[in-house]
């Protein structure tokens, strides 16, 4: 099955199911022509930074325990999925993941899975110098670190939180337990830390991190989004190219989410995210499950199907990968940000995963 050329993503306000009946492959297949390999599992909600673009200061409400699965309930999922559906790579996500309690405990049993899924975690690093040997040794393959300035002002502006010294002790930790490639996930705000973009690539450079610049998204709990004031990817390649000189990379990009940059010829690059610009809907390989056991077909879904309820009511293994197959066959196309009609999901990015 070969991919189609989507266009401009646009998601409907009301869902549509596919015209055309499901072909017989156990694989997480779209009507589109895509396969979802890459599964992203929230294990929590909660965070202990409340960046601008992301919460209010105050916080959220977060969600009871007992609506959260059970460690036993994300390692049958994730199980599932990689047994009988075809994943391939697991990404750990939150919230902060690191909030979740013996979380090594859980990446190890992860590990343990045959077939062995590739497996990364995203974290906002605080406390994750001192565990990163520990998670290396329980299996964890690689991490990626949010990092949106090197600047300890801006960053306790940015974040609401003095904990610049965690993060940089983090990235350290994880270079000298092996995960790599180690990766930063930064965003930029408008009157805020655009400036500081060069900066923040040089220290990347200097210290071997692989940095990608993301456009910010309109996944906010606050739903204070403006298209006006997010940093586009052709202005994040303007101001880097104050300092450096930027040429398209080689290397093909595939499913990747970022667009890959050559820095002063290379071979050192660095990544930009056009999530909303010049999003790559049309070859996403990504399924999600949130912390309280729904799959989601994208970061942007306005309908999700429930599978903890599936679990704790005694379906099997068949029954469950089958509800999977069907969302994911039921995916649209791509988001609607760039469009009138565009409705931001109810839930916000702490909530979904990352």
């Amino acid at each position: 099955m070969t991919g189609v050329d989507l266009g401009i993503p646009r998601v409907p306000t009301a869902p549509m199911s596919p015209n055309r009946p499901r072909p017989d492959t156990p694989a997480l297949v779209d009507s589109f022509g895509r396969t979802a390999t890459d599964l992203r599992v929230s294990v929590t909600d909660k965070c202990n930074l409340r960046c601008t673009y992301c919460m209010p200061a105050e916080g959220l409400e977060w969600m009871p325990d007992q609506r959260l699965l059970t460690d036993d309930e994300i390692v049958r999922l994730i199980d599932i999925a990689v047994r009988l559906l075809g994943v391939t790579d697991v990404r750990l996500t939150g919230g902060e993941p690191l909030l979740r309690p013996r979380l090594e405990g859980l990446v190890a049993r992860i590990a343990a899975l045959r077939p062995r899924p590739r497996l990364a975690m995203t974290t906002n690093g605080i406390g994750f110098a001192k565990r990163a040997r520990a998670f290396a040794d329980a299996g964890l393959d690689r991490v990626n670190i949010s990092l949106d300035t090197i600047n300890p002002e801006t960053f306790e502006r940015l974040t609401r939180r003095d904990r610049l010294r965690h993060v940089l002790d983090a990235l350290a930790a994880a270079r000298d337990a092996g995960l790599e490639p180690i990766k930063i996930n930064a965003v930029l705000m408008r009157g805020v830390n655009e400036h500081e973009a060069p900066d923040l690539l040089r220290f990347a450079l200097d210290n071997g991190y692989h940095l990608r610049f993301i456009e910010q998204m309109p996944l906010d709990a606050q739903h204070g989004w403006n298209r006006a004031e997010m940093i586009t990817a052709d202005e994040i390649l303007d101001l880097l190219g104050t300092s450096f000189t930027l040429t398209p990379s080689p290397t093909e990009r595939g499913g990747a989410p970022a667009e890959r940059w050559l820095v002063n010829g290379g071979p050192e690059e660095v990544g930009i995210i056009p999530s909303v610009t010049r999003p790559f809907c049309k070859t996403c390989e990504r399924t999600r499950l949130t912390a309280d056991g729904a799959v989601r077909s994208c970061l942007f879904s306005t309908t999700e199907t429930d599978l903890r309820t599936l679990l704790r009511n005694g379906a099997d293994d068949e029954e469950i990968a089958n509800a999977w197959r069907a969302t994911m066959w039921g995916k649209l196309a791509g988001h609607e940000i760039n469009e009138a009609g565009f409705a931001q999901p109810i839930r916000p990015m702490s909530a979904i995963g990352g």
